[in-house]
């Protein structure tokens, strides 16, 4: 860490198409003892507090879901005296009335990622352990609802992210699947990310722009189910992009800090 770094009390993680925060910042450079984070940590003020901000993918989007070292950029932020993380993101819907541009404040997580390093324990010789029963701050999540209607940003209280591994997105018989066990959106990034920092007290909070819908099927969840192409366009990296880009600067957190 630099010597002229000072400690920042909230971090936020940027995804897809959001990659840039703050403005007047210092940027960071750490090394954690799980390797490097997924570039420099960019530090300024909001509202008085010190944030600090980190891209996932890194600045030029050059790090895949499943290569992101999650372990390594909550490392560096609770280095950097972080206590709260936010972590927007992007998803496809898996509910008719999750619209793209609309935002779910999840509660739980669905894990279907596989080889992501995702404890700080796993070489031992410590033995440990952590809940995952809640992964989501029930603080930050009642402030990202509240905040976000503020806004006239279309807002759902509560939801499950089905985590996939990536880069593919999911196959029409996947996303089927997924809607039919209750989930709301799918997104690949998640996990281990939600519980990384769940392993240093860190409370941490995601709300995810739906992009794109991703429902496979038609007709009421208590009848029969028909397979069918949606109208939409296919689903690109490209228009994940433009569609956050356009929905990530409603995700600044001025409201979400409170002054000292």
């Amino acid at each position: 860490m630099t010597n002229a770094a000072r400690p920042a009390g909230v971090g936020v993680l940027g995804g897809s198409g959001f990659y840039k925060l703050l403005d007047d910042v210092e940027l960071v450079e750490l090394s954690t003892p799980y390797g490097e984070p997924s570039d420099r940590i960019a530090i300024g003020t909001v509202a008085g507090r010190r944030v600090a901000f980190l891209p996932r993918h890194g600045s030029k989007h050059t790090i895949p879901p499943a290569a992101i070292n999650y372990r390594a950029n909550l490392w560096a932020f609770k280095e950097l005296g972080v206590d709260r993380v936010i972590g927007p993101n992007a998803a496809g819907s898996l509910r008719a009335n999750v619209k793209p541009g609309d935002f779910v404040v999840c509660d739980q997580f669905v894990d279907r990622t596989w080889g992501r390093a995702d404890s700080f324990y796993m070489e031992g010789p410590r033995v440990a352990h952590v809940s995952a029963a809640d992964p989501y701050c029930p603080q930050l999540r009642s402030l990202a609802v509240e905040i976000g209607r503020d806004q006239s940003i279309e807002m759902h209280d509560g939801g499950t992210v089905v985590v996939i591994q990536g880069p593919r997105f999911a196959s029409r018989a996947e996303s089927h699947w997924y809607g039919m066990q209750g989930w709301d959106v799918v997104n690949m990034t998640q996990y281990p990310e939600a519980m990384s920092g769940s392993w240093w007290r860190l409370c941490a909070a995601t709300w995810i722009s739906a992009i794109e819908s991703s429902l496979s099927t038609t007709a009421p969840a208590t009848g029969p189910r028909r397979w069918h192409r949606p109208p939409a366009p296919r689903l690109s990296a490209s228009r994940i992009a433009d569609t956050a880009g356009r929905a990530w600067p409603a995700c600044a957190p001025q409201g979400m800090v409170s002054p000292p």
